[in-house]
Order: structure tokens, then sequence, then C-alpha cells
């Protein structure tokens, strides 16, 4: 694990990438992926009841304080990133096939992450209280948010349906157990703070989502409908996308005339999409569906934003402690 991080490799990726790889020799058949489904239920069930614990009510207040900076970030994630997943499907639909082109519009519908939000903000010496409210919002938000967005942008075609039996299993699994995690909040987290190592639970439980969705997919002949070329496209409009986006956000932050710690914040929070909840939702959305290809893009994209933006971050607090000494 250490030699992995002087890599610059987070092994969280190396096991979603090791479950692709599982998954393509060993699939889930039969009745064992008839129990793993049964199993990925309850975890995504247990992990948005977790999210629910997790989120301190008094910090969404505390946000109406910043409510122009905060307005700006969930425009970014719920209508910037949008309208240029519409933009890319189009574009890259001949190149890529209807699948993963719907995917990469799929990326762009899912909320903003928060740990890696909060820590680039950090990173970067910028205003991580404000962070931390961003990220969060964003999220509670995007439970909401993102199944209509998904139900809105990705069903009128036809390529991806979405049944109201979909819509209420969205309702058992992701809303209620958020719910209940808020109303049994003061119970439930002096528990779970407790308990050590409880990420590895989250990402146990993504980990073992990748691994279910493509052993699905690979019963469906997945990787013979992805060629290198498809993913060197696939991996340059992620970089795109990113470059696009993080070079918006700068701009919008600075006409807004932002300080440059909430620039930051815009930048960070603003940019980010959360496989830790985009997975979980994609499969209980895309029951039925090709879910291995439509979240191939949100993988690649998370991957290229932790590596841009971890440099993106440095630079910027570098910046900041060089003025600092000058001062």
């Amino acid at each position: 694990m250490s030699f992995l991080r002087r890599l610059r490799i987070e092994p969280f990726i190396v096991a979603i990438l090791a479950a692709v790889v599982v998954a393509a020799v060993l699939p889930a058949t039969g009745g064992a992926a008839t129990a793993l489904g049964w199993v990925t239920t309850v975890g995504i069930a247990v992990l948005f009841f977790l999210y629910g614990a997790r989120l301190e009510p008094r910090e969404l207040l505390a946000g109406v304080k910043h409510w122009r900076l905060h307005s700006v970030v969930l425009a970014a994630t719920f209508l910037l990133f949008p309208a240029l997943g519409l933009l890319g499907r189009w574009a890259l639909t001949p190149v890529l096939g209807e699948p993963l082109a719907a995917g990469f519009l799929f990326l762009t519908l899912v909320p903003s992450t928060v740990q890696s939000s909060i820590t680039f903000v950090a990173i970067a010496r910028g205003h991580v209280s404000a962070a931390v409210v961003s990220a969060s919002v964003s999220n509670l938000l995007g439970v909401i948010i993102t199944p209509l967005l998904v139900l809105a942008l990705m069903t009128r075609d036809g390529s991806v349906v979405i049944t109201w039996d979909s819509v209420g299993k969205i309702a058992l699994q992701l809303l209620l157990p958020f719910v209940l995690g808020q109303l049994l909040r003061r119970w439930v987290l002096p528990v779970t703070t407790r308990i050590k190592r409880l990420a590895l639970f989250d990402k146990s439980v993504i980990v073992l989502i990748v691994y279910a969705a493509f052993s699905d997919g690979v019963a469906d002949g997945i990787w013979s409908r992805v060629g290198p070329a498809q993913l060197a496209w696939l991996i340059a409009a992620c970089c795109v996308l990113l470059a696009v986006v993080l070079g918006l956000t700068g701009l919008i932050s600075r006409a807004l005339g932002f300080a440059d710690r909430d620039k930051r914040v815009v930048q960070f929070c603003g940019s980010k999409k959360s496989l830790a909840t985009g997975l979980p939702m994609a499969a209980v959305l895309f029951v039925g569906q090709p879910v291995g290809l439509l979240v191939l893009p949100l993988m690649l994209f998370h991957q290229v934003q932790l590596i841009v933006c971890a440099w993106l971050a440095g630079h910027y607090g570098r910046a900041e402690g060089t003025e600092a000494t000058a001062a």
C-alpha cells in the first residue's frame, strides 16, 4: 500500500481495476450472481444510510452565509456539466457507440465528491469549511437531482430505459436509507465514529458494485464492444471535459469577484464527479441495461480528476506558500 502511494497510485483505484480484471476472467454467474445482487443491494442501502448519518445538518445551515459560492458550485455540478455532457454525447456517439456515449452523459449528471474535493481545497489552501458545505450539499441534492436528470436527459430517445420499478428502487435503496440516517444520526454517529477503518466498508461496496456490473458486462460481451481506439477517445474526452470545467469555473469565480480561497472551492468542488455515489446510483437506475459500459466513463473520469486536481492543488498550495513567505 505504501509503495502504491509513493507512486501516487490510489489503492482504491487499483482495487477497482482489479475487480474489472477478475470480472473479465471469473465473472459471477448463476447462483453466485444472484447472491452478489442481494449483497450489493443491501450494501448500497447501508452505504446511503451511513451517508445520511455522517452529514452534519448544521453545516448545511451554515452554508447560507456563502450562498453565492455554493450556488456557483451547484450550477457547475448540475447545469454546466450536464450541458457539456449532452454536447459530448452528441459528438462522441459516432466514435464510441451509444452505450459509452450515454455513459459519458451519465458521468456529468452525478454529484460532486466529498472527501477528495475537501482534501484538494485544503492542499490548495482554500476555504475548507465552505468546501465541506458545498460538497455535502451537492451529495445531498444529488440523491434527488441525479435520478431526475437521468429521467429527463437519458430516456427520451429510448436508448436508456427507466421504469417505475427503478424509481421505486431509488426511493427504497437511496432516499429512504439516507433520510433514516439523518433521522437516526444522533444515535448512529457515536457508534460509527468508534469503528476504525469504516471507510473500508464504503470502498468495498463500490468494488463489489464494479465487479457485479462488469460480470454482467462480460456476459453481455462488453469487451468485444470496447476497442483500444474507443478507450483512447474516451480518455481524451474525459481530459477535455475536466479541462473545460476547471477553466470555466476559474473564469466564473474570477468574474464574480471571489477571493482566492473561495475560487479554490468553486474549482475543486465544481469540477468533481463522485464515483462513490455514481456507481450505486447506476446499479439501481440501469437495471437490465449494459451497466458496465455506462459506468466506464465515470470510472475513467474519476481517475483523471484525481491525477489532474492533485497536481493543480499542489501548484496552488506552493504558490500560496511562496506568497506568504515573501510577505
